[in-house]
């Protein structure tokens, strides 16, 4: 293993890792404004950027072990990164479509229980008017004159 191996693996490892750190403390804060508490979003994006990492690291592995030869091996690492850099765009872009889904879902999902309960609130004051508006019976009062 040659020193351009390592120096293209470390490379590697720091892009994924720092990428991996912008999703995660970015996309907390985008679904913490949909709705989300500080624990929940924190819990979906640690398992967010946990598959990230996975995925990413395991396509650097794979890119690793391709053979590139450009008579110099600067220019190897140069492209192997090159590579690295475009598959770390597309993941980065799936994760962040990935995350706007999920927090179109949430504001979809706030939205249709605020819908529901004003229209239970709708509904109650539609009872209660229905009820005062009823036409009430007048008292009967017996006259000492009529018949029995």
């Amino acid at each position: 293993m040659g020193d351009s191996y390592v120096t293209f693996l470390v490379l590697g490892i720091v892009l994924v890792v720092v990428d991996g750190q912008l999703i995660y403390r970015g996309g907390k804060g985008y679904l913490k404004r949909a709705a989300y508490d500080e624990e929940q979003a924190g819990s979906m994006m640690k398992l967010t950027t946990v598959l990230f990492h996975l995925v990413v690291l395991g396509l650097l592995a794979l890119v690793s072990i391709i053979d590139v030869d450009t008579g110099d091996a600067v220019k190897n690492v140069v492209v192997k990164l090159g590579i690295v850099l475009l598959l770390l765009a597309l993941a980065h872009g799936a994760t962040m479509a990935i995350l706007a889904r999920i927090r179109d879902r949430q504001v979809q999902q706030q939205l249709a229980d605020e819908m529901a309960e004003e229209h239970r609130i709708y509904e109650e004051r539609q009872e209660r008017q229905a009820h005062i508006n009823e036409p009430r019976s007048a008292p009967k009062i017996e006259s000492p004159y009529s018949p029995k």
